[in-house]
């Protein structure tokens, strides 16, 4: 095989990718970094019907999904809303998940006529990589009746299960955008006390897992003084780097994958996505593999840092919706905290600020609000913080979670929770 022959046969525009799509077809695209936006920003312009995309925190807002006007053209099912899902929900669906079965399930019960994803350019041995996401994208890229990738200068060359070879890839187009950029948010006094809480728990030699938002940020920077972390995370953010740069992250101390970071996606600055390129301390490896719960427990001393909407005296935790108002998703909160908690000496961490609402309303509620999901239920959860203290849940009757709950919830909404857990019965 001549590989460049090979590679010029298969090149083709948008305008003939959105000739192939027939009405009813189901298409699933890469995730959040790896969104295919040439395809997308596109797809409103091809004369099928019923197509159903699968998405995954949507970072603009396409028209297929926006507009009013290709409502019933088009179905967006997300497996994690962004603002940009919230803001258009009529037209975007949620897709329950737990993130280490987001792709098998759908391959399971659905058949997959086309992958759209993004990656880095074929080298000299016909081989691209999926550069910075392989969540479900390899599986579903597996099973598809038809791949195409968006070949972008500007997508990283990772190390890992991330490469693809031009014989397993139908249709190549060449795009050249930026890739999407997390916000960097600096942390707020009160994730600040968060985090302090949180750090008290983290000992030297741990693996932790760490998300995105202004109390992983903020943990982070606490974390300054510790010795010889490790990673083992669904998500690869900025401040590992940082971590990484000052001595803290060595991954030395790890049971799994020792003096590797572990991840299966990354979202940050562009100063992370030239960090990743031909990076081989840094492993995207399946999301199937690095959130199942009996991977992550592997590793001893495994800390999951995950954050909550709300929490209910009994300890079932809600992370994804305001009662039926979707919010966000499940991700891989429920399986990096299962992990943790069945790893040797590991702890599963859900942090939360103590209100809402400009401090209108508590976080802590007597039960959840009709219609809310319960994210982590509570004979799972572990350790509950806020910027009152950290509490441990783990085996605790209900009376004790009750009691432990109030008193890291805000002190205006105390004596309020204490009235309302004597009606329940809970004290």
């Amino acid at each position: 095989m001549n590989l460049n022959d090979e590679y010029k046969r298969k090149l083709v525009d948008i305008s003939y990718v959105l000739s192939l799509l027939e009405d009813n077809w189901t298409v699933v695209v890469g995730m959040t970094p790896m969104e295919p936006k040439e395809f997308l920003r596109n797809l409103h312009r091809t004369n099928a019907n019923g197509i159903e995309v699968f998405t995954c925190l949507n970072t603009e807002p396409y028209d297929f999904c926006s507009k009013e006007e290709y409502f019933g053209r088009f179905y967006n099912y997300s497996w994690f809303f962004g603002p940009f899902n919230r803001k258009f929900s009529k037209n975007t669906y949620y897709v329950p998940n737990n993130l280490h079965q987001a792709g098998t399930n759908l391959i399971a019960s659905t058949r997959i006529n086309v992958f759209v994803g993004v990656a880095s350019p074929m080298d000299e041995k016909g081989f691209f990589t999926l550069s910075a996401s392989v969540v479900y994208e390899k599986d579903v890229l597996e099973k598809a009746d038809i791949v195409v990738l968006e070949v972008n200068p500007n997508a990283p060359r990772t190390h890992g299960d991330t490469h693809v070879h031009i014989s397993d890839v139908d249709y190549i187009v060449e795009v050249n955008y930026d890739l999407p950029q997390a916000e960097l948010l600096e942390p707020a006094e009160v994730e600040k006390q968060i985090a302090e809480h949180i750090v008290e728990l983290i000992e030297d030699g741990s693996t932790i897992q760490l998300g995105i938002g202004g109390i992983p940020n903020a943990v982070a920077k606490f974390l300054i003084d510790k010795k010889d972390l490790g990673v083992h995370t669904e998500m690869f953010t900025e401040s590992m780097i940082e971590l990484f740069e000052a001595g803290v992250i060595t991954n030395k101390k790890k049971t799994l994958w020792n003096g590797k970071f572990v991840c299966t996606f990354a979202y940050g600055s562009q100063r992370m996505y030239r960090f990743l390129d031909e990076n081989p301390s840094v492993l995207f490896l399946r999301g199937k593999y690095v959130n199942d719960p009996y991977v992550i427990s592997q590793n001893e001393k495994m800390v999951s840092i995950n954050t909550a909407l709300m929490v209910d005296l009994t300890g079932n935790v809600c992370s994804e919706a305001l009662g039926t108002t979707h919010y966000s998703g499940t991700g891989g909160q429920l399986d990096t905290h299962r992990g943790a908690v069945k790893s040797k000496d590991g702890k599963g961490i859900i942090a939360m600020r103590s209100t809402a609402k400009d401090g209108q309303v508590s976080t802590i509620v007597p039960i959840l609000p009709q219609g809310s999901p319960i994210t982590v239920p509570r004979q799972e959860l572990d350790y509950i913080v806020t910027e009152w203290g950290a509490v441990r849940l783990r085996g605790l009757p209900t009376r004790k979670r009750a009691l432990a709950l109030i008193s890291v919830a805000h002190p205006d909404f105390r004596e309020y929770l204490t009235n309302e857990a004597h009606k329940l019965g809970l004290i």
